[in-house]
């Protein structure tokens, strides 16, 4: 009897446990497998949110055939706590662990509506991007100039503000001044509060996210921290040789690298030159310290300088000072950073525009001197001679 009873217990067990295993198997073929969505659609995840909600909203829009499924995938892969809140495109077809992956990676809008705030160094404009959840691609359907622009912002930026999908963005450029960011946050309708220029340098040029209730202290916060972390990474992988004393010095040095060339192939050789002059005690005599000096950051000085500038006097005007500025002269990103920490080995002191968007570089004044006659022929329309090399030894 007992013998049987046993039989009857591990013959059960058996085909329960081959049951677990095809339910198990089943579980996995229907989470990484197609999903049921016919037609890409736009999700959006709200501040707060948790997988609980998204799934119901899942199922609701038919991208996924079970709730509970799709919550035990992300729990088993470890993506639970990881949900970014913003709009999402889930495309046709797309898997439950795809969907996964795709509200949890995070990196920006997806579909929807975006108010962009887009500081540059010259301008801060306004862009309304419609993001197609049907495309990957997003267009570009209006875009407004405060103060350059006239009349009022156009209608459909308050539309856009009425819906309450619409995402709000600040994408701040490289070698912008603290006092443009500020300017520019005081724009933005949807932030709250006043705020104190920061010192110059400590914000981090990047995007950032912004959303109801946030301040624009908060915002200001989340950039210098930002910066922090990136000046510490810069300062802790400089070489041995470099001629600064302390991450604030670095900084500055960043500032005026990033000022000097908007060609990213060319930071490391320009952090070479201010790097050599510096270790020989040579004047950096760089012109954007000297528009730093006039401006203090407030706006672009719209004009070339004059020769009186050159040889004013201001704490930043590296033709009259000898070393660094006292601060930097505008917030670089992390390239310039770390050009500023591992600058180029070369021997080049000199450099000058070649026409070309970027610089002829020289080790000699003869040889900066033929590279400043071909820049002066190419500004007067003439056809100017061949660069013979930089000259600068690696």
């Amino acid at each position: 009897m007992w013998r049987h009873i046993a039989s009857n217990a591990l013959t059960l067990l058996i085909v329960v446990t081959f049951l677990l295993g095809g339910l198990i198997l089943w579980g996995k073929q229907q989470y990484s497998g197609p999903g049921p969505l016919a037609e890409a659609i736009c999700l959006q995840v709200p501040p707060g949110s948790n997988m609980t909600r998204i799934s119901r909203t899942l199922e609701a829009e038919g991208a996924i055939s079970s709730g509970p499924i799709f919550r035990i995938g992300v729990d088993y892969d470890g993506k639970a706590d990881q949900l970014k809140a913003g709009s999402f495109r889930v495309p046709e077809g797309a898997s439950m662990q795809e969907i996964a992956d795709i509200v949890t990676a995070g990196g920006g809008s997806t579909c929807g509506t975006e108010i962009l705030y887009r500081v540059g160094v010259t301008q801060t404009r306004m862009e309304l991007r419609e993001f197609d959840p049907g495309r990957e691609v997003f267009d570009t359907t209006v875009e407004f100039t405060p103060g350059v622009d006239e009349g009022e912002v156009p209608e459909a930026f308050a539309e856009a503000r009425e819906q309450p999908g619409t995402r709000y963005r600040l994408a701040v450029a490289e070698g912008v001044t603290s006092w443009q960011v500020v300017e520019a946050l005081k724009a933005v309708e949807l932030l709250e509060g006043e705020v104190e220029v920061p010192a110059e340098g400590t914000l981090a040029p990047d995007s950032y996210e912004l959303r109801a209730g946030d301040t624009r202290a908060s915002v200001i916060a989340r950039m210098q921290e930002a910066q922090e972390a990136l000046l510490a990474a810069a300062w802790e992988s400089r070489v041995e040789d470099l001629p600064v004393e302390s991450p604030e010095e670095l900084l500055t040095l960043a500032s005026i690298i990033e000022k000097e060339t908007g060609v990213p192939e060319e930071r490391r050789q320009v952090a070479s030159v201010f790097a050599n002059r510096l270790n020989r005690g040579m004047r950096l005599q760089t012109d954007p310290t000297v528009i730093y000096g006039i401006t203090q950051g407030q706006g672009v000085l719209g004009r070339g300088l004059r020769q009186s500038e050159l040889r004013g006097e201001t704490p930043w005007n590296t033709y009259v000072i000898e070393g660094l500025p006292p601060t930097p002269i505008a917030n670089p990103g992390r390239a310039s950073l770390e050009a500023a920490a591992r600058p180029a080995q070369t021997d080049c002191v000199f450099f000058v525009a070649d026409g070309s968007g970027g610089h002829a570089f020289a080790a000699t004044l003869a040889a900066h001197n033929r590279n400043v006659a071909r820049w002066r022929a190419i500004e007067d329309g003439a056809t100017p001679p061949e660069i013979e090399g930089d000259g600068c030894a690696r």
